[in-house]
């Protein structure tokens, strides 16, 4: 067959693909046969953004000639060309700005060699349309997905039935959603649903056991190469990673997994997480990728407002320099007490303030006074339950000491009044005060504040030198 004279009848972006089948039933090479006009242009145009590894379109070149190996197109090439099923798909790679519609023809083989064809449109934007343009059993998982997520107000519920629902549609061993913090270079588990709880080993529990393990997440990008996710169904796709990534191989091989679909969450271009199944029903590979593509599109939109929520409710009640609780927080804190929302018996209240930070500033500058105050918190976290301490306003410090004794308080505060801050000029003042019960706590804020500055006072009559 004339592979050329056959694509150029055809307006739309068209190449021929062959597939190279082997003599043990694998399939190996998978070239570029032919490509129409239009098909070669997309090729051999330059253009702003990612750009292909070559520019010149060579018939029956190898596809890795041009983008890396990825195994999603050669999935279907394979349905298309060898088990001669018509393929379409609506795709974003993340190797480009574009997203593709895809359709793939089957046509005749030719000895070990099957063919297909490939014709694609490309758009900047996503169409909606397209996206929404799936089977009714896919439309019903998805729709269902997006009704939990806003069944209830509890995002870390719905997100666990989610992630349930999606390993029961997989059938797979495990459903995981992982968060990656590349700045903190951290990974935690949102949410994991397992099919048997008994023998199978969550994914806290590896993340304990393996503390470099964020090593091995962070290769994951590298591995998927630039495609819109990775799904090994087989012993020739587990080799794939073996060769490409054989440390997650390893830990592939040493938990079990055979199988795994695994989706990258992104949003505005940040990587938040990855989201997988393992050990899955393979023989519905094509049917679990078209539902969790689309799932994930949503899933990925609530962890992002999720995970901003978070970050503004930090910045609500977190001092940014110090990194204790602001004013903001300690007044909360206090009003719920007082109004008996947290009752506490044995209640121990400190107040902090910092001797010196005047000539600090005036000295050495207001850089030294930040690191004054940032040591002053250090020295309180390593004194106190970090979740109790606040900054007041300033150079001040108060600490809600719960379940405590007078003479444990006592201790505390001494400790905290000869703890060194770095700076020879710099001390704290301290004033403390034990309540048995927390319905005294104006009492006790009363008390320790006024304690607080009569230390102050003698610091200075001893040090009238640094006196501010």
């Amino acid at each position: 067959m004339d592979f050329q004279a056959f694509v150029d009848q055809i307006d739309a972006m068209t190449c021929v693909i062959s597939v190279e089948m082997l003599d043990n039933g694998s399939y190996g090479d998978i070239r570029l046969v032919a490509g129409n006009q239009a098909y070669v242009q997309s090729i051999e145009s330059v253009w702003d953004g990612p750009q292909l590894m070559s520019n010149k379109f060579v018939p029956g070149s190898l596809y890795q000639n041009y983008f890396p190996k990825d195994l999603n197109f050669e999935t279907v090439c394979y349905r298309a060309a060898v088990e001669k099923v018509p393929v379409h798909t609506y795709v974003h790679p993340d190797r480009f700005d574009f997203w593709f519609n895809l359709f793939l023809l089957p046509l005749k083989n030719e000895g070990n060699l099957y063919y297909c064809t490939y014709t694609q449109e490309v758009t900047h934007n996503a169409d909606t349309k397209m996206m929404s343009n799936i089977s009714q059993s896919t439309a019903s998982a998805v729709l269902n997905t997006c009704i939990k997520l806003h069944g209830t107000e509890d995002f870390s519920v719905s997100i666990r039935k989610v992630i349930e629902d999606i390993r029961e549609i997989c059938d797979a061993w495990a459903c995981t959603i992982l968060l990656i913090d590349k700045e903190n270079k951290t990974c935690k588990v949102l949410a994991e649903h397992r099919k048997d709880p008994r023998q199978e080993a969550t994914m806290r529990t590896i993340l304990n056991e393996e503390p470099a393990f964020y090593g091995i997440a962070e290769s994951w990008e590298d591995t998927i190469g630039g495609s819109n996710c990775l799904i090994i169904k087989n012993e020739s796709d587990m080799e794939y990673i073996r060769e490409k990534n054989p440390k997650w191989y390893q830990s592939l091989y040493n938990h079990g997994v055979t199988s795994i679909v695994l989706f990258p969450l992104k949003a505005g271009g940040e990587l938040l997480g990855y989201i997988w199944a393992t050990n899955f029903d393979t023989g519905k590979a094509d049917e679990i990728k078209e539902i969790m593509e689309l799932t994930t599109y949503f899933v990925t939109s609530e962890v992002s407002s999720e995970l901003l929520l978070q970050r503004l409710r930090i910045m609500s009640s977190v001092d940014m320099l110090t990194g204790v609780q602001n004013r903001n927080e300690m007044n909360n804190r206090i009003d719920r007490i007082s109004h008996g929302e947290i009752h506490i018996q044995n209640l121990g209240i400190v107040f902090a303030d910092l001797n010196g930070l005047k000539r600090v500033n005036d000295d050495n500058g207001h850089i030294s006074g930040d690191v004054l105050l940032k040591n002053a918190a250090d020295v309180l976290k390593g004194i106190f339950t970090t979740s109790n301490i606040f900054r007041a306003g300033g150079d001040e410090f108060m600490v809600i000491v719960p379940d405590t004794t007078e003479e444990s308080l006592k201790e505390k505060a001494e400790k905290l009044r000869k703890s060194s801050l770095g700076f020879d000029a710099a001390s704290f003042a301290v004033g403390w005060c034990f309540v048995e019960d927390s319905k005294d706590i104006f009492k006790a804020l009363h008390i320790s504040d006024e304690r607080m500055y009569e230390d102050k006072d003698r610091f200075y009559k001893e040090h009238p030198e640094l006196k501010r």
